[in-house]
């Protein structure tokens, strides 16, 4: 196999998830999201920046009418853990309240910012309040709101398909562990 292109001279390790494997993945959970919500308002709400493009193929493959908003949130910094203070910056500006909200999040690490981000949307006044996360790195008990899952994670750091190591690989196709 040739060398990547895309990486430069910034090696990555194992590739964990092909994108062919991402792929069938999205659009299964697309067709479990479309199944899971036949009525009302749903709200994709994703988690900025590592889900943008999991929440864009994931949004394709839903078969129902939706709308698409925005958190910001970020607790990693430039590091490869959580700084444990998670920072919001921007947060949904489509109104929430009486409609179906689906947080879209890239990973779930230790839950932390996940967490502290469901209990500010709790409020909201929404008619049912999930998370769908493309991985699960299953270090913390999951939130009750965790209804899809793409994949099981293994400890290791992520990247590619949105996740990163301070902005960089972000837009690889795959999921690859950082050497």
């Amino acid at each position: 196999m040739s060398p990547d292109p895309r990486l430069g001279s910034r090696p990555v390790g194992r590739i964990i998830y092909s994108e062919a494997d991402i792929a069938r993945r999205v659009e299964e959970l697309g067709r479990e999201i479309t199944t899971a919500y036949p009525v009302g308002d749903l709200v994709l709400v994703g988690l900025l920046k590592g889900s943008v493009f999991f929440l864009t193929d994931l949004a394709r493959s839903i078969r129902r009418p939706l709308k698409l908003d925005f958190l910001v949130a970020n607790s990693y910094g430039q590091g490869k853990a959580s700084s444990g203070v998670v920072r919001v910056q921007y947060e949904p500006a489509i109104p929430l309240t009486g409609r179906h909200i689906l947080v879209v999040e890239d990973i779930i690490d230790s839950g932390r910012t996940l967490g502290f981000l469901l209990d500010r949307l709790r409020s909201a006044g929404a008619e049912s309040l999930a998370v769908c996360a493309l991985l699960d790195k299953r270090l913390a008990a999951p939130p009750p709101e965790l209804r899809f899952v793409g994949f099981a994670a293994p400890p290791v750091f992520l990247v590619g398909y949105g996740l990163d190591h301070a902005e960089e690989f972000r837009h690889l196709p795959y999921i690859a562990e950082v050497d």
